[in-house]
């Protein structure tokens, strides 16, 4: 990559970064891709897939298998606080998990690709929305379109804090764990303050629930039988002190390696749930949101990006765990071969979500040369 295509990227990634949108509302983010895409001469350029969801089709014109590369659209809810000059322009809303620096990486090998297609099968570009609810994926893949580019392989990268700046991770099997947001709601019946007996208060099944749903999972090895719950919102009652409550809302993080143990995990919460209320005298109801499966990458897909690494001379090492967060790529494994691997943002660098956190931009010609030399190794040279 020269460098002058270095820098036109790194300018594009600081245009993404001051305009960051919500998962669900990254309405201008993707006319913007599907316009760049136009302009690196795509074959076919998909829109509204799954919601804002864009594809690019590159052809070779020869049978072969079809190589997918993911990214992901959306930014966060969370106000940047930072002096960059490109810092972000939305009040709230900020690019703080890197998805600008992804995007950018697969628009280089969109520029790679419009000078020299693959030399059989096909490459499919999936700009995904709402990866930070868990919405995206499974939306992206139910929409009609994707099975015109549908993948046999999917790729796809995460920076990751804590890494050595540049630096590549690879997991065979679990890659990242699944997650859920459990939302109980507890109704019993308001009194007057100064005669709480008259009314059903779910303070105690509240106090109850809060510990022993947090011992149900503390962490440990990660494992098959690794579980992890995390209280993160309790309300209860109103803000007065002239009623005794009748309502509190509880909502829980449930976190595993496998899918069957969050199974098994959610059906020891939730008969907990029943019974604490059922012991205080409450109606219950139990919800779930923001719901990430388990992310499990292919053997011999991490075989495909190990390989790439070492041709383009990136250090890369194999682990055997997974990362404690959660990813909707899973979702791209499920009648394909996928693979996500976790690229270096330094070992001192904010972590993501963080509101000082921001994407480096030397990761961007590692990114975008590691995804080209796996579609060599699949398809044939490309450049």
């Amino acid at each position: 990559m020269t460098p002058e295509r270095i820098a036109q990227l790194i300018r594009l990634r600081h245009e993404f970064h001051q305009q960051p949108e919500l998962s669900g509302q990254e309405e201008n983010t993707a006319a913007r891709v599907a316009d760049l895409l136009r302009q690196a001469g795509a074959d076919r350029v998909l829109c509204g897939i799954g919601g804002h969801g864009v594809a690019a089709v590159y052809e070779s014109g020869v049978p072969g298998p079809t190589v997918g590369i993911r990214c992901e659209l959306d930014g966060l809810p969370i106000q940047e606080l930072s002096d960059l000059e490109y810092t972000s322009r939305i009040a709230g809303k900020g690019h703080l998990c890197g998805h600008d620096g992804h995007m950018v990486m697969v628009l280089g090998v969109a520029e790679a690709l419009k000078e020299q297609r693959p030399k059989s099968g096909r490459v499919v570009l999936i700009f995904q929305p709402a990866e930070e609810t868990g919405h995206g994926a499974i939306a992206y893949r139910a929409d009609p379109q994707f099975a015109e580019v549908a993948p046999d392989i999917v790729l796809s990268l995460h920076n990751l804090p804590g890494l050595e700046l540049g630096a590549v991770e690879l997991c065979e099997g679990p890659a990242n764990c699944a997650s859920r947001g459990m939302q109980i709601v507890l109704t019993g019946k308001t009194s007057h303050a100064a005669a709480p007996q008259d009314g059903v208060s779910p303070a105690g099944a509240l106090s109850t629930l809060i510990p022993a749903l947090a011992n149900l999972g503390a962490g440990g090895d990660l494992d098959d039988t690794y579980a992890l719950t995390t209280v993160t919102h309790a309300t209860l009652g109103e803000r007065t002190v002239g009623v005794a409550p009748g309502q509190a809302e509880l909502w829980v993080t449930l976190r595993t390696v496998s899918d069957a143990r969050m199974e098994s995990l959610m059906a020891e919460a939730e008969t907990l749930v029943k019974n604490t209320a059922k012991a205080e005298g409450l109606a219950f109801e139990i919800s779930y949101d923001e719901v990430f499966e388990a992310c499990v990458n292919d053997r011999e897909t991490v075989s495909v990006l190990a390989k790439a690494c070492a041709d383009r001379g990136v250090a890369c090492r194999l682990v055997d765990q997974p990362q404690r967060f959660s990813e909707d790529f899973g979702q791209f494994g499920k009648g394909a071969q996928a693979a996500m691997f976790w690229l270096g943002a330094g070992q001192d660098h904010p972590q993501l979500h963080n509101p000082d956190y921001d994407f480096p931009d030397a990761l961007i010609p590692i990114g975008t040369g590691i995804f080209l030399s796996a579609i060599d190794a699949v398809l044939g040279k490309t450049c």
